[in-house]
Formats: C-alpha cells, sequence, structure tokens
C-alpha cells in the first residue's frame, strides 16, 4: 500500500524497485493544448531515471467525480495519478510512453483503488 502519495516504491515484473516522486500538477491546456490534468512522476530505478506523465482527461475525470462522489481535487488527481503508475510499473504496462493517457476503464479502476485505500485507512484509524 502507499503510504505517501508524494514519494512511493513499486516493484516491476523484473524485481527491480523504482522510486517514484511527484514532480508537478497542471491543466495541461496550458502546456499543450489538451483538456486534461497532467501529474508529472520522477522515476529512480537501480540502473536508470525515467520521467513520465500521467494525464486525466477532463471528461473522464468529471464522470470519475461524479461516479464516485468525489469533487475533483489536486489530492484526488495526484492519487489518482500516483495509483495508475504503480499499476503501469507493476505490470510494466505502458512503460514505453512519456505520456499516459487514461482510458475511462483506467481511471475509474484508478479511482475504486483510492477509495479502498481510503476506507482501509479509515478502519485502521478506528481501531487505533
Amino acid at each position: 500500500m502507499i503510504n505517501s502519495y508524494r514519494l512511493f516504491d513499486a516493484i516491476d515484473p523484473f524485481g527491480r524497485t523504482w522510486r517514484c516522486e511527484f514532480r508537478w500538477q497542471q491543466t495541461a491546456i496550458s502546456i499543450r493544448h489538451a483538456d486534461a490534468v497532467d501529474v508529472k512522476w520522477h522515476l529512480a530505478g537501480p540502473d536508470q531515471t525515467l520521467d513520465k506523465v500521467i494525464s486525466l482527461p477532463l471528461p473522464l475525470l468529471m464522470t470519475a467525480s461524479s461516479n464516485f462522489d468525489r469533487p475533483i481535487t489536486d489530492p484526488w488527481c495526484m492519487k489518482l495519478a500516483a495509483m495508475h503508475l504503480k499499476m503501469m510499473i507493476e505490470t510494466w504496462q505502458d512503460m514505453d510512453k512519456n505520456i499516459i493517457t487514461l482510458t475511462a476503464q483506467e481511471l475509474g479502476e484508478a479511482a475504486a483503488t483510492v477509495k479502498t485505500v481510503e476506507m482501509d485507512r479509515r478502519q485502521e484509524a478506528l481501531q487505533d
């Protein structure tokens, strides 16, 4: 489980550990004329570093917001991107790309994972 969405580790299918560090988040309209929120990550592996941008298309983000009864906030967008990035590293899916634009299904899966993690954390807090 991710303890910090700003800095976390993920293990790829080859057994390598990647340190994932949040760099920035901004509306993509300002940098590449896309109706999306872009979240940039720096990944440090054992023998290389990579930069990845997870792009959350606004129309899909609005749908997920409605489906999960969540406002679109900066922290939520960062969490969605972090969950998707972690999945990418663990499966090595789309790791050849620099900008990864999420599909509706991928965004929904990330939102469901974030919701599950938050519910688990609430349960743990209640038990303490």
